[in-house]
Order: structure tokens, then C-alpha cells, then sequence
């Protein structure tokens, strides 16, 4: 990692903004999953996307058996194009709950040995965890093999690591006094079982933000999230940036000075530092604000894209590390929905974006300045979820709330 002159330092935005126009590209080759969702299946900070090899695995909200609930499942994409559906289930009947807009969204994930993990429907509530016991099948419901029982847990993201163990981050419910912390957690593939690794995020009338969390080309997780007032508030602030190394169970920050976790808003390595005006706020606040953020790695080095709010727009800006963290306003030109993504390949960086109004755009910067093209024409998409892959290229989870449908894309 590049070597940062103080531990927690930022820089101001450049004079010139950069702003994303239109730019000639041919849009994403999309495909419609053959299975209906549920209105509930909507969320800006989640995992609903995983790929292994030519696979791609999709979990979803589908219809419920009534109005105001939904049921939980996954479509399963093999390299030829063929779809399949599992049903997670909760004993003998698929898993069902009511319907909570924001804070339904499944994450999924396949560890080593194939089996695939589900976190679902959780908005302080205790776990609901499902997991394949047999590789490739149904999830079925293993919450009682999470630590931490009988705590409200909201925001679970996760992630699989080179050598197949996953880990993730979810926040859990505490006193004002102490906040709303974010943990993480590892599954141990080899031993089949979960331990907590540690509590990395804790204030004082705080609450924790997971956003997202990657692996590096040297086996190193990196860990995003915002911090919002206490209890919970949909306008976050000081986005925040950690890194776990598995090898020696160290916490560092983004220049490789090491971290006591957990950190707090006064400890922690702030990409997007308070602005002026900007003060923490409740779900009434029209001030600057912080609402959704993701990110990926080149190598070793961090690259994130978010959505920050100022003078009533919430534009995407872009972060990376050249010694202190730098910032990009990638585009401002009208309002954006609440998901963000960001990959990086060999051409760069790309981030995808969509307006209020459904258009979907990818990002680039090939030389000074941001261009945009479009990702879905004619498709109104509000919520998704990108992943690179190493076989596939950008692979899309793209939701159309308006008509329902869940669309597969590789971009």
C-alpha cells in the first residue's frame, strides 16, 4: 500500500469538477431471469451476486404466499445459459417473511467446497442464516451456528476469500452509550463453522453502515462502511475504510499503520471526511450526507466509489489512496438512485450508477475527465449489484422494480 503522510489524512476535492458525459459504448449484453421478484427485492448495500467459473448465482426475493411478504431463493445461471432455481429453506417449507423495503435483500455467497451461504431479511432481527448441506443444494437454515445469538442484526455483507473460507460484516444492535457496532465474522470452510473475528467499529451514539469488503491479490480483506446517528438514519457521513490480514489477524489503515479495532468516528480512516455544512442527522436531514459506497482493489490498492449529497443532489464521487485519500466527483448532473458499484480490470476502473429516473450508466476515465455510457437502455433500474469476474468480464445484477423483473448482464 502506498504510504500515507498522517494516519487519518484527506485532500480537497479538486477546483475542477469532473462530470460524466454521455459516451459512445455498446450497452451490456442482458438476459431476463426466468423468474418473477418480489417489490421488497431492493437494497443499495448488499450481496445479492456471486460467480464461480462460468456460474452465476443470484439471490432474490420472490412473491410470497401473500401480499406484504416474500420468500427467498436463488437462480443459479451455468455456463451454457441454463437457469435453475433453489428454494432456501426454513425446515420443510421455503423461508417467508414480511416484507420490509430496504433491509430484505438476500447475500449470497459459495464457499470452497461449493456450498452456498444465505443471509436474509434481517432489520434487527436475530440471524437468519441458510447453508447448503450438500454442495450445490438448497440452502436450509443454520443460524444457530452464528455467535453473537439473541442480538438484532442488519446490513449482512459477505464475501469468499482465495482459499474458500468467507467472512463477513453486518452491524448489531447496542445501547446509545456504546452504538451500533459493525463485526466480522469467519466461516471456517475447512472446519464447517463460524467464529467472530472481531467488533471493528463502535461509537458512542453511532451506528454502523456496512457497505462492502474484497480480497486483495495478497490475501488481505478490505472493509467499508458509514456512520450514521444512533439509532439509525438513511443519511450516513464519514465513510470509513479498514484492513484485516487473515495471515497475522492485524487491523491496518488504507497506508499500512496498524489499527487497535474497534475503531471509532474519531479513530477510524475517513475517506469522506465532514464538509462544511455537513453535521450528523436523522432520516429529516437535508444537509451533506453519505447513502451507499463500494469498492475494489487493483492489486493491493483500494479504489471506491459512493454517493454523496450536496446542495440536494446526491452525486457519485470516487475515492483512491496516492499517499492520502483522494476524491473525484464522477457525476452531478441530476439525482441518482440509492446503489453504486465499482470494478477494476485492465482498462481501469469502472463505475456504475443510475438515476432516479432508471437510466443506468458505467463511468469511465480514460484520459482527464469522466465519460458515461449506458448500461440497460430502455430498462429502468434503480438497484444492482456488479462483480468482476475472472471469466465472465463485469457480471450485472440489475433490478427492475417498475415491471418486477431481475436481469442477468455481462458487461
Amino acid at each position: 500500500m502506498r504510504r500515507a503522510a498522517t494516519l487519518f489524512a484527506v485532500t480537497a476535492l479538486a477546483a475542477t469538477t469532473l462530470v460524466a458525459t454521455p459516451a459512445s459504448a455498446a450497452p451490456a449484453t442482458i438476459t431476463q431471469v426466468p423468474y418473477p421478484i418480489d417489490s421488497s427485492n431492493q437494497a443499495a448495500w448488499w450481496s445479492p451476486l456471486d460467480t464461480y467459473n462460468a456460474y452465476a448465482y443470484l439471490a432474490f426475493n420472490e412473491p410470497g404466499s401473500q401480499a406484504g411478504t416474500h420468500k427467498v431463493a436463488i437462480a443459479r445461471r451455468d455456463g451454457a445459459g441454463t437457469w435453475t432455481k433453489l428454494p432456501v429453506m426454513n425446515g420443510n417449507a421455503q423461508a417467508e417473511y414480511t416484507d420490509d423495503d430496504g433491509h430484505n435483500q438476500p447475500s449470497v455467497a459459495r464457499d470452497g467446497s461449493g456450498r452456498f451461504h444465505v443471509f436474509a431479511s434481517m432489520h434487527n432481527n436475530a440471524w437468519r442464516y441458510f447453508r447448503s448441506d450438500t454442495v450445490g443444494g438448497n440452502p436450509t437454515l443454520h443460524s444457530a451456528d452464528l455467535p453473537d445469538q439473541g442480538i438484532g442484526v442488519t446490513y449482512p455483507v459477505l464475501t469468499t476469500a482465495p482459499n474458500g473460507d468467507l467472512y463477513l460484516i453486518a452491524r448489531l444492535d447496542g445501547v446509545q452509550s456504546a452504538g451500533r457496532s459493525g463485526r466480522l465474522y469467519r466461516w471456517n470452510n475447512a472446519a464447517s463453522a463460524w467464529t467472530r473475528v472481531a467488533v471493528f467499529a463502535e461509537s458512542a451514539n453511532r451506528a454502523v453502515y456496512p457497505d462492502d469488503l474484497q480480497f486483495d491479490t495478497a490475501g488481505n480483506l478490505h472493509i467499508l462502511w458509514e456512520w450514521g446517528l444512533w439509532p439509525a438514519t438513511a443519511f450516513r457521513h464519514q465513510l470509513s475504510y479498514l484492513v484485516y490480514h487473515p495471515a497475522t489477524g492485524a487491523f491496518t489503515d488504507h497506508s499500512g499503520a496498524s489499527v487497535t479495532v474497534p475503531v471509532s468516528t474519531s479513530t477510524a480512516d475517513v475517506i469522506q471526511p465532514i464538509e462544511a455544512g455537513e453535521v450528523y442527522q436523522g432520516n429529516d436531514g437535508t444537509g451533506p450526507a453519505v447513502q451507499s459506497a463500494k469498492l475494489t482493489l487493483d492489486g493491493t490498492s483500494p479504489k471506491v466509489a459512493y454517493r454523496y449529497r450536496k446542495n440536494d443532489i446526491f452525486m457519485v464521487r470516487y475515492a483512491y489512496t496516492n499517499g492520502a485519500w483522494q476524491r473525484e466527483t464522477v457525476y452531478e448532473q441530476a439525482q441518482t438512485s440509492a446503489a453504486v458499484d465499482i470494478t477494476w480490470a485492465g482498462d481501469g476502473k469502472r463505475v456504475y450508477y443510475s438515476t432516479t429516473t432508471g437510466s443506468m450508466y458505467v463511468a469511465t476515465k480514460p484520459g482527464t475527465a469522466w465519460t458515461a455510457a449506458a448500461v440497460a437502455p430502455g430498462l429502468p433500474i434503480t438497484r444492482f449489484a456488479v462483480e468482476r469476474s475472472a471469466t465472465q468480464g463485469d457480471v450485472l445484477y440489475l433490478v427492475d422494480l417498475t415491471n418486477l423483473r431481475l436481469y442477468y448482464g455481462r458487461n
